[in-house]
């Protein structure tokens, strides 16, 4: 029992990945963007930083996921 615990916690964990990713790609088209528009930087980066903060939740409900699964599945 105690391993499916630890195994499900380690899937949970696992969505740190993907918004790490997401947000390295979104950071990487957002220079390119800029690059290509300076004039746009404002618009630019406000639409970065949203989309930054909503990948990031998606991190942080893993991560809080995963500790609630090996605190209160003991």
């Amino acid at each position: 029992m105690a391993s499916l615990i630890a195994i499900g916690a380690g899937v949970a964990v696992l969505t740190g990945i993907g918004a790490g990713i997401g947000i390295g790609i979104a950071t990487s088209k957002a220079v390119d963007a800029i690059a290509r528009q300076p004039e746009a930087e404002g618009k630019i980066s406000k639409a970065l930083l949203l989309g930054c903060a909503l990948a990031e939740a998606t991190a942080i409900y893993g991560f809080v996921i995963a500790l609630l699964i090996i605190l209160f599945l003991k």
